[in-house]
């Protein structure tokens, strides 16, 4: 989701890997993602940031792996959104996209967070859904997903370091509530809802984005109110080679409302 700087499938044998419990309506299954060696999740690098007062936000910032907004100031113990799962076109190559809610990563090393994604595998798209306690594996449900269904999710800090991460694909009729455990004392400095390309190439790289098209994400809040109520709400711009911008996003319509349109995968 998504967080994400850099996850190899070796994470899992951290001993800070997530101790789940989970009710819902099929088991989550450890995910594979990215083609068996690549999972969604982890932190934001930045690599520019400046001040953006009157523009209906606190500041903006360039990340090479995540767009969107977040709350970077202040304590936050949940955050919530809802979005359409946006169709993978892939026409060249392995390409990648995730699409997520959570809390922290922005200026710490954890990252709690829920959300789908689409990723290429030559030209074919794959669609699933997640979650994942960074540092520890991303967990992929076995439910189907497919292009244009619709995504509420929640991220919500129960006490101590134990969360509880909601999902509803509300096309598919499928949810997934699990109360998971960080392993370590959560910063909860950060809320957000995110467009990720993930990392990592061979030199750590970040991994090219897939062409997702249009994706729009509505309702979005932090601590129970409008996520552009945050405090030091800041909008992030992915940008990949030369500095370019890798998609576009829009300013947060009526505090909770956004859309991110994919311009290039580097």
């Amino acid at each position: 989701m998504l967080r994400r700087w850099c996850i190899v499938l070796a994470l899992a044998a951290l001993t800070g890997a997530a101790a789940l419990s989970a009710s819902s309506a099929s088991a989550a299954q450890p995910g594979s993602g990215y083609g068996g060696v690549f999972s969604p999740g982890g932190p934001v690098q930045l690599v520019g940031h400046g001040a953006a007062s009157g523009r209906g936000f606190h500041s903006e910032a360039e990340s090479t792996n995540w767009s969107g907004y977040a709350g970077t100031t202040g304590t936050y113990t949940k955050v919530s959104a809802s979005w359409t799962q946006p169709a993978g076109t892939c026409s060249q190559g392995d390409q990648y996209a995730a699409f997520w809610v959570g809390l922290d990563g922005y200026s710490s090393s954890t990252v709690e967070q829920t959300g789908s994604e689409v990723d290429c595998i030559g030209r074919t798209p794959r669609y699933d859904a997640w979650f994942e306690m960074y540092p520890g594996p991303s967990e992929n449900y076995s439910n189907v997903v497919r292009p244009g269904d619709h995504f509420n999710a929640a991220v919500a800090h129960l006490s101590g370091d134990n969360f509880e991460l909601y999902i509803a694909d509300t096309t598919q009729h499928w949810s997934h509530t699990i109360e998971a455990t960080l392993g370590q004392t959560p910063a909860l400095s950060s809320a957000e809802a995110i467009v990720e390309a993930p990392c990592c190439t061979s030199d750590g790289g970040t991994l090219p984005l897939a062409d997702f098209g249009n994706v729009s994400f509505n309702g979005a809040q932090a601590n129970g109110s409008a996520l552009g109520n945050a405090r030091g709400l800041t909008q992030i711009v992915m940008v990949g080679n030369y500095g370019l911008a890798k998609d576009s996003i829009s300013s947060l319509k009526s505090g909770e409302n956004f859309s991110a349109a994919w311009l290039h995968d580097n």
